[in-house]
Formats: structure tokens, sequence, C-alpha cells
């Protein structure tokens, strides 16, 4: 399985932390997020933290590995950031 860009495979989780301008900037990225989530029935760990970082986490915990669905959403996830 290709690790999507700008992504790491972190305790068997596709990880990936953003850094925005501000802690308002942080949280429209989020619900940016939201909808994508919410369309695939995939939701990701999400972190906000430092004020204006977000940490995303994925991995499919039916199957309790990452998955081709993990890594669409990370890809869908880029294409917001």
């Amino acid at each position: 399985m290709k690790t999507p860009e700008n992504w790491i495979i972190e305790n068997d989780q596709l990880t990936r932390t953003f850094e925005l301008k501000n802690f308002v900037e942080a949280v429209e990225f989020v619900k940016k997020i939201v909808p994508i989530a919410e369309e695939a029935q995939h939701h990701p760990d999400i972190e906000i933290f430092s004020y204006k970082k977000v940490k995303i986490k994925l991995m499919s915990h039916d199957v309790g590995e990452i998955t081709d669905r993990d890594v669409n959403m990370a890809e869908k996830i880029n294409q917001i950031a």
C-alpha cells in the first residue's frame, strides 16, 4: 500500500499533522473534513493542539489496520489542505 503524500504510519495508523495560521483556521480546516468523513462513513481521529496544529489519524477500526478506505480518505484530506 502506498502512503499518501506527507502522511506517515505511526502506531499502525496513517497520520499527518497540518499547521495552520491560527486557531480559527485550524477549526475551519476540521470543519472541511466533516462532510468528507460523513459521506464516506469513515471518521478519522482529529486533534487540535498548540492552538494551530491539526493531527489526523486514520485506521479502519473494524479490521484493526490501515485499508484502502484510509488511504482514500487521506488523499481527500490532502486535496482540501
